[in-house]
């Protein structure tokens, strides 16, 4: 199977139960991505596949042949942390760190949705415009994601903070 992880090309025999998961933890030894409840239920697992974010818990490896894999060890570049990985240190946006890989690639994910204009259930104007990331938006965007230390004050202010010009 190939596929294209955090930028490089990847060649690679997996059994077709693998999950993505499991496959990125296991055989590539990219443990960033945590296994949290391995049922689609707290996001730590959460991925960015062709830039759009998924569980990585419920995907066979298989079903991602050929596609683009970024997982929290991809984000930076030359050596610098991504935006919303400094505003996570800036702003308390962890405690225990296990759930940060997934907050951190939800959120780029969801900033993406926002400015395709992509509604939340607390979306007040519907016109598909690119969608201000409010708190309050924020919160409702992220709610698939769990963090057990209770570091949302945080998270969302990073988040609000990293991607609020973006989809102005």
């Amino acid at each position: 199977m190939d596929l294209v992880i955090n930028g490089k090309p990847v060649s690679v025999d997996v059994d077709p139960r693998v999950s993505l998961l499991d496959l990125l933890r296991e055989r590539l030894d990219l443990p960033g991505t945590k296994k949290g409840c391995n049922q689609g239920a707290c996001g730590a697992c959460t991925v960015l596949v062709d830039g759009e974010r998924i569980l990585s818990c419920l995907g066979l490896a298989v079903q991602y042949e050929g596609r683009s894999v970024t997982t929290v060890e991809g984000l930076a570049e030359d050596g610098s942390l991504h935006r919303l990985q400094q505003a996570f240190i800036d702003h308390d946006g962890f405690q225990c760190g296990y759930c940060t890989p997934g907050q951190i690639c939800s959120a780029i994910g969801m900033a993406a949705e926002a400015r395709r204009g992509l509604p939340s259930f607390v979306t007040a104007d519907l016109d598909g415009d690119p969608v201000p990331l409010s708190g309050e938006e924020v919160r409702e965007r992220m709610s698939g994601n769990l963090c057990r230390c209770g570091a949302y004050n945080g998270i969302v202010a990073a988040i609000t903070e990293t991607f609020a010009e973006d989809v102005r």
